[in-house]
């Protein structure tokens, strides 16, 4: 099982990868609700010999971006749960709001995104093009999402 890695650390962990040729892709997002889109989104965000980091955002910054009532799943078990998914070889979390600090400490090679996304509304986008991080935007085209399950589950569907 792949464990939850500080952020700090990984720049060194990565290192003897990067040095071998891997390429290092991050992806991020809350994973408050995991649902088979979110699978969907990290098997395309992995390619042949990369590796794959999944950044984590913190139980608090999920509780400013997505509401009081949330996360509904600690961090603990959302990392345990996306590090034992196949493509997942990191599991970071982070306290921002958004990827900036950890984009910087980490300098991957592909920032990747859900399809829900471009590179105009993209929060980081001014960081990925000043470290000439590739984008990348995979997934499904949101046929999934957390908020429409919340949603369905309170209207009782």
């Amino acid at each position: 099982m792949t464990d939850l890695v500080p952020r700090e650390e990984l720049p060194v962990r990565l290192e003897e990868l990067r040095a071998s040729g891997r390429r290092i892709v991050l992806a991020n997002g809350c994973f408050d609700l995991l649902h088979v889109g979110h699978l969907r989104y990290l098997r395309a965000a992995r390619r042949d010999d990369e590796v794959l980091v999944v950044a984590l955002n913190d139980d608090a910054s999920v509780r400013r971006l997505k509401g009081p009532g949330r996360p509904h799943t600690p961090l603990a078990e959302r990392a345990e749960l996306l590090a034992a998914l196949e493509p997942v070889d990191f599991v970071t979390c982070f306290g921002e709001d958004t990827l900036d600090v950890t984009l910087r400490t980490i300098v991957p090679d592909v920032h990747a995104k859900g399809t829900d996304y471009s590179a105009d509304t993209l929060p980081e986008a001014a960081t990925d093009a000043e470290l000439g991080i590739e984008l990348r935007f995979c997934g499904d085209h949101k046929t999934h999402s957390s908020r429409e399950r919340l949603d369905r589950l309170e209207r009782g569907s």
